[in-house]
């Protein structure tokens, strides 16, 4: 977490970072931890970006945690937007778009053929044997967050389906139409995509009245947001607990688990 940011953060009012920023632990590492422990959730990242990893050793990595939790894994992807990372990380920013498409092509040659090989503009890998495949067959499923047009695009055109998050109800329901027509227009089943929205939630006591954003006030609240995330086709809701009060807590996970299932 940089400590004066290069550019402010979309999400707070003043541009400062979450003081969550400061501790985070290595998303890879907590999944292979996760495969370990369950035996039924799906486990995923939400989301890896792209800008920060090669394609050969993420793919082999996450190939890895597919085989020991016996194709559980989901895998989200995004491009980034800090450059303060992507000056830490050695990316380019200006090229993250393009090498984004290649990146996604490299993991799922990877995944899905023996001996595997690619060349492009921004990867090449010569004819290899890079084993074992990921237990889901073709490969696990890519789901990409993604706000911009040509982003969007690559959702219709090369992943399985959208991860939104902070955007409102309708935004969401209007940007998930057009990707399904873009991805009509490719020679895809638009109905194959999924939408799976990621909820930062924020709980308060009391209600939130004015200009409320979505997932933030009461638990009633919070439940007519999934109910309307619902109603607009998303397959899945999940909530991302570590930027509300307590966030940090064990104890609070389970009783929000409780809370907010379905159902309830």
């Amino acid at each position: 977490m940089a400590d004066r940011p290069q550019d402010a953060y979309p999400v707070t009012p003043d541009g400062s970072l979450p003081e969550q920023y400061k501790y985070n632990l290595d998303p890879l590492g907590v999944l292979t931890f996760a495969a370990a422990v369950t035996t039924k959730i799906r486990l995923g990242p939400s989301v890896l970006d792209i800008p920060y990893y090669n394609p050969v050793t993420l793919a082999r990595r996450l190939s890895t945690i597919d085989i020991l939790s016996k194709g559980r894994l989901n895998v989200g992807l995004g491009l980034g937007w800090s450059p303060d990372e992507m000056e830490a990380t050695g990316a380019d920013i200006k090229v993250r778009g393009a090498r984004a498409d290649e990146f996604i092509q490299v993991l799922k040659a990877l995944w899905t053929t023996d001996p595997s090989e690619f060349h492009g503009k921004f990867f090449s890998l010569s004819k290899s044997h890079i084993n074992a495949k990921p237990v889901q067959k073709p490969h696990p499923p890519i789901y990409i967050a993604a706000f911009a047009p040509a982003a969007l695009k690559r959702v219709a055109s090369m992943a399985d389906g959208w991860n939104p998050t902070g955007l409102s109800v309708e935004a969401m329901a209007q940007m998930f139409g057009a990707i399904k027509q873009m991805a009509e227009a490719a020679g895809r089943n638009p109905s194959e995509l999924k939408m799976i929205v990621r909820g930062n939630l924020v709980l308060r006591d009391k209600p939130v009245e004015k200009d409320r954003p979505i997932f933030m006030g009461t638990p009633d609240q919070i439940r007519q947001d999934i109910a309307a995330c619902e109603k607009i086709g998303a397959d899945e809701v999940f909530l991302e607990l570590g930027f509300t009060h307590g966030g940090q807590e064990l104890s609070n996970w389970e009783w929000w688990m409780e809370e907010f299932k379905p159902g309830r």
